[in-house]
């Protein structure tokens, strides 16, 4: 069968039947996300799985409901056909056949109604002044020394929390406060154990506990006076009252709600197990950063010594170089002067063989004159290379005493922690930390 467009608008867009009816349940969720129905239970089915389904109807209309098995073992009694109930759920469509129901989450007889008119009417006035709101909650403490104890002193609530706190941390100090938690004076007697705890500063945090029950049971954690009492503490205060699906005036106003009383016990504090493996952790990394800070800080002090090192040994190389070049110039301005000297006597010479005007003793003298400015020559350049020879055998020599060079040849330089240098067994001890000095890079080690 075709399956005809749902039109919007004039440009022909359109929603299929499930986008409709997605759409539908994403709205009726919003509008209806926690109501209360009062009617009449009829067609109570319980199926294999679990679920129970039924009809809630009154004189004039009726609605489907399904309570699934994660919810019906929380209700108070087990539905049946006639009882007239009040049922607490969210509205939702079943897509397969299209009809709306609700999703059942508690049930209740319906002479509980007027407590349950007076819970909602307390409930939306202590909201409305903000004694719910989450900015007024106080933070509990991460590792309390000591935990105060609202209860009944008998029953099995109070023995399954000090069980419980007993594994989870050994040597907690507790103080139980006993008191009723139902009946006549019994909103009266938590006020007081409240104030008690508030006043006297001895808890770092509260526990105010009892069991399950119906909402009549559970009518002194209703009270707006405890609910006030809970705000005023300047204790942090835990709820736990009843069953998961129980909730009470004191859930809302607490500074922290707890499914149940065991469950509060085991939020109240991290177990020693726990703690001890986190502390454990934490130490572990502070030692690995310890020991890394300690080895970058020898590397980069060892690296100032060795540039330190290759400075002094620049530097001496340097002033030998220049000590050279002075040698240098000082020969050659030398040379020059005993040059002149003798251009000045075979001046001298050659005037006076002018003078007697022999040929030969002037032929003579003339080749005297240029043996001489060639052995002068000869002298000056054989002076020059002996200089540059010893000035390259002194860099030599140098270079191979560089420690640098060393390095490079395979050989290693052993640091202690404080950057002094290992000569010999008896310098270190086993355990020692150590840096090996190579050629490119700097490794750190220990002896064993």
């Amino acid at each position: 069968m075709e399956q005809l467009p749902l039109l919007l608008g004039r440009a022909g867009k359109y929603l299929t039947v499930a986008e409709f009816t997605d759409m539908l349940r994403g709205m009726l969720e919003e509008v209806f996300p926690d109501v209360w129905l009062a009617g009449e239970i009829s067609g109570c089915k319980q199926q294999p799985s679990g679920h129970i389904y039924f009809t809630l109807k009154d004189g004039e209309a009726v609605i489907s409901c399904v309570a699934y098995r994660s919810a019906v073992r929380y209700l108070k009694f087990k539905p049946r056909d006639g009882v007239a109930v009040l049922a607490r759920g969210r509205v939702d469509i079943w897509p397969p056949s299209g009809r709306y129901q609700l999703i059942v989450e508690a049930l209740e007889p319906q002479g509980q109604g007027a407590l349950q008119a007076a819970f909602e009417k307390l409930k939306n006035t202590l909201a409305a002044e903000g004694l719910f709101d989450s900015a007024v909650k106080k933070p509990l403490p991460p590792l309390p020394q000591r935990v105060g104890i609202i209860t009944s002193p008998t029953g099995a609530v109070i023995q399954d929390m000090l069980r419980i706190l007993d594994q989870r941390f050994s040597g907690l100090h507790l103080r139980l406060y006993p008191v009723a938690v139902q009946g006549e004076g019994s909103a009266d007697q938590i006020c007081q154990a409240l104030e008690y705890f508030s006043e006297s500063g001895w808890a770092d945090v509260v526990i105010l506990a009892r069991g399950g029950g119906s909402l009549e049971d559970l009518w002194s954690f209703n009270e707006e006076r405890v609910a006030r009492a809970i705000r005023a503490s300047t204790v942090p205060v835990i709820s736990a009252v009843g069953h998961e699906t129980d909730y009470t005036i004191a859930d809302f106003a607490a500074d922290m709600r707890a499914p149940t009383p065991s469950a509060a016990a085991d939020l109240v504090i991290q177990s020693k197990s726990r703690l001890s493996e986190r502390l454990s952790h934490l130490e572990q990394r502070l030692h690995q950063r310890a020991q890394f800070g300690i080895a970058q800080l020898g590397k980069r002090l060892y690296e100032r010594g060795m540039e330190r090192a290759a400075l002094l040994l620049r530097r001496r190389l340097g002033r030998l170089q220049q000590w050279n070049d002075e040698q240098d110039f000082q020969l050659q301005s030398r040379m020059r002067a005993l040059v002149q000297r003798h251009h000045r006597g075979l001046d001298q010479l050659s005037s006076r063989l002018r003078n007697l005007d022999v040929r030969i003793q002037l032929s003579q003298a003339a080749r005297r004159k240029q043996a001489l400015d060639a052995r002068l020559v000869a002298a000056m350049q054989n002076r020059l290379g002996r200089a540059k020879h010893s000035l390259s055998q002194d860099a030599v020599r140098l270079e191979q005493l560089s420690p640098l060079k060393i390095l490079e040849r395979g050989y290693a330089l052993v640091l202690k922690e404080d950057g002094r240098l290992v000569k010999s067994r008896s310098d270190v001890k086993t355990g020692d930390d150590v840096s090996i000095r190579l050629a490119q890079d700097v490794v750190a080690a220990k002896i064993r």
